[in-house]
């Protein structure tokens, strides 16, 4: 499947901010599932590419003049191979160990430890077992678009019983973690076809061991990640993995819109 997407960013200043370091990890990552077959990145400022330890894409973005606005857009067409749960070596510069650290947005309480425990069974078959994590998590925290903020813990998401894509993967890592299973954070894109829906997107990827590598959970919709998604970076959380974060002196408040535009090579044609 050929997926033509178009990603704005823009953030608005109260005050001229005077100086600004973004990281970008806005390209798709070379990952065997999917391939650009064209992107660019539009912003101001200077622009260094590099490739991070989680094996991402990162664009470090630096503005040394006075500004009260940045504008970013990315744009391109990415192929991706349409077979669910296609599973992924670990290429990247980490053990997958890695991914058993606790961090605070994946952290467990003794409510959470307790639900890990009920909702991951306990037998040989790994890929249903997770998939059945993924049907509880969702089961539990109810999408609810607005529910929550990036900084949300997977822990008050779970109390609150509210949440979106991103509180579903936090809460399906930290349950895997606390089981002893390798899981990390995808951020990315997910073609549905339809126009209401927010096409910027968050899963999970949990290991199964050198054998078969990473296997992709959509955790919000309760099936395994294929050719409608788009990934963009991985990591131990969302910090890790979030499109644009960085740092900037001066600015005062900040506004920020996003828009997201998703087509399949046939609605193009």
């Amino acid at each position: 499947m050929q997926l033509h997407i178009r990603h704005e960013t823009t953030y608005r200043y109260g005050e001229p901010v005077k100086r600004s370091v973004q990281n970008l990890r806005l390209t798709p990552r070379r990952d065997p599932v999917q391939r650009a077959l064209n992107w660019s990145i539009s912003a101001p400022g200077r622009q260094h590419e590099q490739i991070d330890a989680y094996g991402n894409v990162v664009h470090l973005l630096t503005l040394d003049e006075p500004h009260r606005e940045i504008r970013i857009v990315v744009s391109g067409v990415v192929e991706t191979y349409d077979v669910e749960g296609e599973a992924l070596p670990n290429d990247g510069k980490l053990s997958p160990l890695t991914y058993l650290a606790e961090t605070n947005l994946t952290r467990v309480d003794p409510a959470l430890q307790s639900f890990a425990q009920q909702s991951l069974p306990r037998t040989a078959d790994r890929r249903s077992n997770l998939l059945k994590l993924a049907h509880a998590v969702s089961d539990t925290v109810h999408y609810e678009r607005g529910a929550t903020d990036v900084h949300e813990p997977a822990v008050r998401a779970f109390a609150r019983g509210k949440g979106v894509c991103q509180d579903h993967a936090h809460v399906f890592i930290a349950c895997c973690r606390a089981a002893g299973i390798p899981a990390r954070y995808v951020s990315g894109y997910l073609y549905t076809g339809k126009g209401d829906e927010v096409a910027s997107h968050a899963w999970a990827d949990a290991w199964l061991g050198p054998d078969e590598g990473w296997m992709p959970i959509d955790i919000t919709h309760r099936t395994l990640a294929g050719g409608r998604h788009c990934r963009l970076a991985v990591g131990r959380d969302y910090l890790d993995a979030c499109p644009v974060r960085g740092v900037r002196r001066g600015g005062g408040a900040e506004e920020m819109q996003v828009a997201v535009v998703i087509a399949a090579s046939a609605q193009q044609q």
